[in-house]
């Protein structure tokens, strides 16, 4: 048993944990992932290395993150593409979902595990699935918000990434008035915006507004207070779970209770609904995509260096292209 001190690095990082949501079901990119020749959710493809998106992020996850504190929440029906996984990362815990019932879901399970092991855990939520030009930069952001969230225990931080342009397609922060200014800058939240319309986007952008990276950093008491606040039938739903959770009874009740849930995402049922519970830290030194659709991946490319893999995946996207142009 490792002994945690008070204030010292070491009880800090012990007291960090990680949620990666890799259970999600990649339909914007699958016909991509499908023409490389990987009919797969796009976490568990290799589209841009040798290694999946999935390892990648783990990778990434483990620079701030010891992977014994790592959760994976994965689905069921993905097994086959998981498993490969286990060995690889023996330390990472997996909580295997019966069905994929969205990003809302998949939170607050692996909140409540964090919650049952460490009621005072500080708790990171990635998504499994993106890229980012720096990992370190990156890694050495969240944290910053780790070290926030431990002077504002109510409140939930969100990596906001400055963008060059407006871009369509992705959930928006307008930045209110700062909390803390040095040495991390800390805004409160005037509204979140999750896929404006074209005309929206462009008018927030141009007053400042972050793109949401879904990286998520948090108390795990605040996270679920959040979450009850927002969704409090699946807050209650889950808190039945806790006197179970780590008995052979979790399985059977989470297969019972996940059968009547509905796809419930986190930044619509979430975020929109309690902006005034989350903080943006931006991020403006490092590049990020969500690789959400084949044109985003393209755009990718033509920025980054190119290996034999990418070369491959512009000449599958180029493919797809024509195949919509003449079904059209």
């Amino acid at each position: 048993m490792r002994v945690r001190g008070s204030g010292t690095l070491e009880a800090r990082l012990q007291n960090r944990w990680a949620i990666v949501l890799a259970g999600g079901e990649g339909k914007r990119l699958r016909a991509l992932t499908r023409t490389l020749g990987s009919d797969v959710p796009k976490q568990f493809c290799p589209l841009l290395e040798q290694e999946t998106l999935l390892q990648l992020t783990l990778r990434r996850v483990a620079l701030a993150v010891d992977p014994a504190q790592t959760l994976m929440v994965v689905t069921r029906s993905h097994e086959r593409f998981f498993s490969p996984m286990v060995a690889e990362f023996p330390h990472c815990d997996l909580i295997v979902q019966p069905h994929n019932r969205g990003t809302a879901t998949a939170i607050a399970y692996g909140a409540f595990r964090v919650a049952e092991i460490d009621p005072t855990a500080s708790v990171a939520v990635f998504p499994s699935d993106h890229w980012f030009s720096d990992d370190t930069e990156l890694m050495r952001n969240v944290g910053h918000a780790f070290a926030l969230v431990s002077e504002f225990q109510d409140l939930t931080v969100a990596l906001g990434l400055a963008a060059e342009r407006p871009e369509a397609g992705y959930g928006w922060f307008e930045l209110g008035e700062p909390i803390v200014n040095e040495p991390a800058r800390l805004f409160a939240v005037r509204r979140f915006w999750e896929k404006p319309p074209a005309e929206i986007t462009r008018a927030i952008w141009s007053g400042g507004a972050h793109r949401n990276s879904f990286i998520l950093v948090s108390k795990v008491s605040a996270l679920l207070s959040l979450i009850a606040k927002a969704l409090p039938r699946l807050h209650s739903i889950f808190h039945t779970v806790r006197p179970v959770v780590g008995t052979t009874f979790e399985g059977q009740m989470i297969e019972s209770l996940y059968r009547d849930l509905p796809l419930l995402e986190f930044s619509q049922r979430v975020l929109a609904r309690s902006p005034q519970a989350v903080a943006v830290l931006p991020v403006s030194k490092l590049e990020w995509s969500d690789l959400g659709e084949p044109r985003r991946v393209l755009s990718l490319l033509k920025r980054i260096e190119r290996t034999d893999q990418r070369e491959k995946l512009a000449g599958a996207i180029r493919a797809l292209g024509r195949r919509s142009r003449g079904a059209a």
